[in-house]
Protein backbone atom coordinates (compact mmCIF):
# COMPACT_ATOMS: atom_id res chain seq x y z
CA UNK A 1 0.00 0.00 0.00
CA UNK A 2 1.36 3.54 -1.15
CA UNK A 3 0.66 6.30 1.24
CA UNK A 4 1.03 9.53 0.42
CA UNK A 5 -0.25 12.83 3.06
CA UNK A 6 -3.58 12.60 2.63
CA UNK A 7 -3.47 8.97 3.35
CA UNK A 8 -1.46 9.34 6.61
CA UNK A 9 -3.80 12.50 7.60
CA UNK A 10 -7.06 10.14 7.29
CA UNK A 11 -4.91 7.31 8.95
CA UNK A 12 -4.40 9.42 12.00
CA UNK A 13 -8.18 10.69 11.96
CA UNK A 14 -9.33 7.02 12.15
CA UNK A 15 -6.46 6.25 14.85
CA UNK A 16 -7.61 9.35 16.93
CA UNK A 17 -11.05 8.19 17.24
CA UNK A 18 -10.09 4.44 18.34
CA UNK A 19 -7.64 5.89 20.96
CA UNK A 20 -10.35 8.47 22.37
CA UNK A 21 -12.67 5.24 22.87
CA UNK A 22 -9.72 3.57 24.41
CA UNK A 23 -9.24 6.40 26.61
CA UNK A 24 -12.57 5.46 28.82
CA UNK A 25 -11.85 2.49 30.16
CA UNK A 26 -7.64 3.64 30.60
CA UNK A 27 -9.04 6.58 32.80
CA UNK A 28 -11.86 4.18 34.34
CA UNK A 29 -8.93 1.44 35.22
CA UNK A 30 -6.66 3.36 37.44
CA UNK A 31 -4.90 2.39 39.86
CA UNK A 32 -5.25 -1.46 38.54
CA UNK A 33 -2.98 -4.29 39.96
CA UNK A 34 -0.75 -6.34 38.17
CA UNK A 35 -2.96 -9.57 36.66
CA UNK A 36 0.48 -10.66 34.02
CA UNK A 37 3.86 -10.70 35.40
CA UNK A 38 6.66 -10.50 32.43
CA UNK A 39 10.47 -10.31 32.85
CA UNK A 40 11.78 -8.89 35.98
CA UNK A 41 9.73 -6.77 38.26
CA UNK A 42 7.72 -5.47 34.95
CA UNK A 43 3.90 -6.02 34.79
CA UNK A 44 0.50 -5.14 32.37
CA UNK A 45 -2.65 -4.95 34.06
CA UNK A 46 -5.89 -6.34 32.70
CA UNK A 47 -6.99 -2.43 31.76
CA UNK A 48 -3.73 -3.37 29.23
CA UNK A 49 -4.61 -6.59 27.76
CA UNK A 50 -8.68 -5.18 27.69
CA UNK A 51 -7.29 -2.02 26.05
CA UNK A 52 -5.28 -3.72 23.70
CA UNK A 53 -7.70 -6.42 22.62
CA UNK A 54 -10.28 -3.34 21.76
CA UNK A 55 -7.37 -1.12 19.23
CA UNK A 56 -6.02 -3.85 17.71
CA UNK A 57 -9.56 -5.09 16.99
CA UNK A 58 -10.88 -1.57 16.00
CA UNK A 59 -7.89 -0.09 14.49
CA UNK A 60 -7.49 -3.96 11.54
CA UNK A 61 -11.02 -3.60 11.08
CA UNK A 62 -10.88 0.47 10.20
CA UNK A 63 -7.45 0.78 8.30
CA UNK A 64 -6.67 -2.82 7.02
CA UNK A 65 -2.98 -2.12 8.47
CA UNK A 66 -2.03 -5.36 11.36
CA UNK A 67 -1.04 -4.09 14.43
CA UNK A 68 2.04 -4.69 16.89
CA UNK A 69 1.62 -4.71 20.21
CA UNK A 70 3.31 -4.53 23.74
CA UNK A 71 1.11 -7.43 25.43
CA UNK A 72 0.40 -9.77 22.59
CA UNK A 73 1.93 -9.27 19.72
CA UNK A 74 0.77 -9.57 16.44
CA UNK A 75 1.67 -7.74 12.83
CA UNK A 76 5.68 -8.42 12.12
CA UNK A 77 7.55 -5.18 13.06
CA UNK A 78 9.31 -4.99 9.83
CA UNK A 79 5.48 -5.13 7.70
CA UNK A 80 6.25 -2.71 5.04
CA UNK A 81 2.91 -1.03 6.91
CA UNK A 82 2.33 -1.66 10.79
CA UNK A 83 1.05 -0.40 13.82
CA UNK A 84 2.66 -0.07 17.01
CA UNK A 85 0.86 0.31 20.27
CA UNK A 86 1.54 0.49 24.11
CA UNK A 87 -1.49 0.41 25.64
CA UNK A 88 -0.59 1.77 28.47
CA UNK A 89 2.82 3.25 28.87
CA UNK A 90 3.98 4.35 32.82
CA UNK A 91 2.13 0.81 33.70
CA UNK A 92 3.48 1.24 37.20
CA UNK A 93 2.36 4.75 37.46
CA UNK A 94 -0.56 3.78 36.15
CA UNK A 95 -1.17 0.96 39.06
CA UNK A 96 -0.11 3.69 41.22
CA UNK A 97 -2.42 6.01 41.00
CA UNK A 98 -0.02 8.78 39.14
CA UNK A 99 -1.35 10.54 35.80
CA UNK A 100 1.93 10.28 34.40
CA UNK A 101 0.62 7.39 32.02
CA UNK A 102 -0.04 7.18 28.16
CA UNK A 103 -1.32 5.19 25.09
CA UNK A 104 1.27 4.95 22.61
CA UNK A 105 0.52 4.24 18.91
CA UNK A 106 2.96 5.10 16.08
CA UNK A 107 2.85 3.82 12.09
CA UNK A 108 6.08 2.53 10.98
CA UNK A 109 6.82 2.25 6.93
CA UNK A 110 9.68 0.06 6.14
CA UNK A 111 10.67 0.48 10.01
CA UNK A 112 10.17 4.35 9.45
CA UNK A 113 8.02 6.15 12.02
CA UNK A 114 5.72 8.53 9.71
CA UNK A 115 2.94 8.96 12.13
CA UNK A 116 2.31 9.09 16.05
CA UNK A 117 -0.25 9.57 18.42
CA UNK A 118 0.15 10.23 22.11
CA UNK A 119 -2.70 10.34 24.12
CA UNK A 120 -2.26 11.49 27.79
CA UNK A 121 -6.20 10.96 28.91
CA UNK A 122 -5.80 12.16 32.67
CA UNK A 123 -4.18 15.50 31.11
CA UNK A 124 -6.32 15.66 28.20
CA UNK A 125 -3.79 16.03 26.01
CA UNK A 126 -3.52 14.31 22.65
CA UNK A 127 -0.78 14.69 20.19
CA UNK A 128 -0.66 13.17 16.54
CA UNK A 129 1.65 14.04 14.04
CA UNK A 130 2.63 13.28 10.21
CA UNK A 131 6.40 13.47 9.60
CA UNK A 132 6.48 16.57 7.40
CA UNK A 133 3.82 18.51 8.85
CA UNK A 134 3.28 20.39 11.89
CA UNK A 135 2.78 18.51 15.70
CA UNK A 136 -0.62 18.76 16.66
CA UNK A 137 -1.30 19.48 20.42
CA UNK A 138 -5.60 18.49 20.75
CA UNK A 139 -5.82 19.56 17.08
CA UNK A 140 -4.26 22.76 17.41
CA UNK A 141 -0.64 22.91 15.10
CA UNK A 142 2.19 23.90 17.38
CA UNK A 143 5.29 25.83 16.02
CA UNK A 144 8.62 24.09 15.35
CA UNK A 145 11.16 23.28 17.87
CA UNK A 146 13.56 26.69 18.13
CA UNK A 147 17.13 26.43 19.22
CA UNK A 148 18.04 26.20 22.82
CA UNK A 149 21.31 25.92 25.17
CA UNK A 150 21.68 22.60 27.16
CA UNK A 151 21.64 24.82 30.42
CA UNK A 152 18.81 26.46 29.62
CA UNK A 153 16.77 22.61 29.29
CA UNK A 154 14.71 20.57 31.20
CA UNK A 155 15.64 16.99 30.07
CA UNK A 156 13.54 14.01 30.49
CA UNK A 157 15.31 10.67 31.64
CA UNK A 158 14.29 6.36 32.19
CA UNK A 159 14.52 5.59 35.23
CA UNK A 160 17.09 3.12 36.83
CA UNK A 161 18.85 0.76 39.31
CA UNK A 162 22.20 1.55 39.95
CA UNK A 163 22.66 -2.11 40.07
CA UNK A 164 21.39 -3.22 37.41
CA UNK A 165 23.33 -4.64 34.39
CA UNK A 166 22.30 -5.18 30.60
CA UNK A 167 22.81 -3.28 27.76
CA UNK A 168 23.14 0.26 29.71
CA UNK A 169 24.24 -0.97 33.23
CA UNK A 170 23.14 1.39 35.91
CA UNK A 171 26.07 2.71 36.88
CA UNK A 172 26.70 3.73 33.53
CA UNK A 173 23.14 5.40 33.52
CA UNK A 174 24.40 7.57 36.75
CA UNK A 175 27.48 8.80 35.33
CA UNK A 176 25.26 9.71 32.17
CA UNK A 177 22.72 11.39 34.63
CA UNK A 178 25.78 13.01 37.17
CA UNK A 179 27.36 15.07 33.97
CA UNK A 180 23.83 15.77 32.20
CA UNK A 181 23.11 17.45 35.89
CA UNK A 182 26.02 19.69 35.63
CA UNK A 183 24.82 21.11 32.37
CA UNK A 184 21.20 20.99 32.01
CA UNK A 185 18.64 23.26 33.87
CA UNK A 186 16.85 20.41 35.66
CA UNK A 187 16.52 16.29 35.27
CA UNK A 188 13.01 14.98 35.09
CA UNK A 189 12.29 11.25 35.69
CA UNK A 190 8.57 11.16 34.98
CA UNK A 191 8.55 7.26 34.45
CA UNK A 192 7.29 7.09 31.04
CA UNK A 193 8.84 7.19 27.82
CA UNK A 194 6.04 8.17 25.34
CA UNK A 195 5.47 11.49 27.89
CA UNK A 196 9.35 12.21 27.62
CA UNK A 197 9.13 12.01 23.65
CA UNK A 198 5.63 13.72 23.58
CA UNK A 199 7.02 16.78 25.87
CA UNK A 200 10.12 16.92 23.79
CA UNK A 201 8.41 17.08 20.29
CA UNK A 202 5.83 19.76 21.93
CA UNK A 203 9.24 21.83 23.80
CA UNK A 204 8.21 21.33 26.86
CA UNK A 205 11.51 19.25 27.31
CA UNK A 206 14.38 20.29 25.89
CA UNK A 207 15.68 16.65 25.75
CA UNK A 208 14.89 12.89 26.66
CA UNK A 209 17.11 9.96 27.29
CA UNK A 210 15.99 6.57 26.95
CA UNK A 211 17.84 3.49 28.15
CA UNK A 212 15.41 1.48 26.85
CA UNK A 213 14.98 -0.70 23.26
CA UNK A 214 11.25 -1.49 23.09
CA UNK A 215 9.90 -0.42 19.76
CA UNK A 216 6.53 0.65 21.10
CA UNK A 217 7.91 2.83 24.01
CA UNK A 218 9.61 4.73 20.83
CA UNK A 219 8.10 4.59 17.61
CA UNK A 220 5.26 7.23 18.47
CA UNK A 221 7.43 9.56 19.82
CA UNK A 222 9.86 9.64 17.06
CA UNK A 223 7.44 10.66 14.90
CA UNK A 224 5.97 13.59 17.19
CA UNK A 225 10.27 15.07 17.73
CA UNK A 226 10.94 14.47 13.76
CA UNK A 227 7.35 16.21 12.79
CA UNK A 228 8.49 19.03 15.34
CA UNK A 229 11.80 19.36 13.86
CA UNK A 230 14.17 17.31 15.99
CA UNK A 231 16.48 14.99 16.02
CA UNK A 232 16.28 11.01 17.55
CA UNK A 233 19.22 8.91 17.39
CA UNK A 234 20.20 6.42 19.75
CA UNK A 235 23.09 7.00 22.46
CA UNK A 236 25.99 6.24 19.68
CA UNK A 237 24.26 9.16 17.25
CA UNK A 238 23.05 6.56 14.87
CA UNK A 239 18.94 7.57 13.54
CA UNK A 240 16.81 5.53 15.77
CA UNK A 241 15.24 2.72 14.05
CA UNK A 242 12.90 0.05 15.35
CA UNK A 243 16.15 -2.39 16.72
CA UNK A 244 18.03 0.46 18.25
CA UNK A 245 18.28 -0.81 21.80
CA UNK A 246 18.30 3.42 23.00
CA UNK A 247 16.99 6.65 22.03
CA UNK A 248 18.22 10.46 22.62
CA UNK A 249 15.62 12.83 21.21
CA UNK A 250 15.76 16.72 21.51
CA UNK A 251 16.02 20.01 20.07
CA UNK A 252 18.94 19.86 17.45
CA UNK A 253 21.19 21.93 19.27
CA UNK A 254 20.30 20.09 22.67
CA UNK A 255 20.56 16.49 21.43
CA UNK A 256 24.28 16.91 20.33
CA UNK A 257 25.57 18.52 23.72
CA UNK A 258 23.56 15.82 25.50
CA UNK A 259 25.73 13.15 22.80
CA UNK A 260 28.97 14.73 23.46
CA UNK A 261 27.92 13.86 27.28
CA UNK A 262 27.41 10.41 26.03
CA UNK A 263 30.78 9.85 24.61
CA UNK A 264 32.71 11.41 26.71
CA UNK A 265 31.27 9.19 29.88
CA UNK A 266 32.41 6.53 27.46
CA UNK A 267 31.43 3.06 26.41
CA UNK A 268 28.55 1.27 28.92
CA UNK A 269 30.68 -1.73 28.43
CA UNK A 270 33.03 0.14 30.41
CA UNK A 271 30.51 -0.19 33.42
Amino acid sequence: MALDDTDLRRLVAEASVILDAAAEPFVAGHRAQSAVQKKGNDFATEVDLAIERQVVKALEEATGIGVHGEEFGGAPIDSHLVWVLDPIDGTFNYAAGLPTAAILLGLLRDGVPVAGLTWLPFSDVRYTAVVGEPLYANGIAQPALKTADLSESIVGVGSFNVDSRGTFPGRYRVAVLEQLSRRCSRIRMHGSTGIDLAYTGAGVLGGAISFGHHVWDHAAGVALVRAAGGVVTDLAGEDWTPTSRSALAGVPSVHAQILEIAAAVGSPGEY
